[in-house]
């Protein structure tokens, strides 16, 4: 009696699935259009991060007593 052969597919990651179901609705210009936009609120909310780090900086170095010389 011989073995049966058993393939291992890799189930693809969601990622892979919502960009194989995105291509198939909308067209390629839409498409660029979302992952512009996507980017575009991934660095917005970098620079948000950055003001919100340096707004720290600041009040901590305008709260501090000044010292004496």
């Amino acid at each position: 009696m011989q073995a049966a052969h058993v393939r291992a597919t890799a189930i693809p990651s969601f990622t892979t699935a919502l960009r194989a179901v995105e291509a198939v609705l909308l067209g390629s210009g839409q498409r660029t259009a979302r992952r512009n936009a996507w980017t575009s609120v991934l660095e917005d909310r970098h620079r948000a991060r950055e003001r919100r780090e340096a707004q720290h900086v600041l009040e901590a170095v305008a709260t501090r007593a000044p010292q004496a010389t």
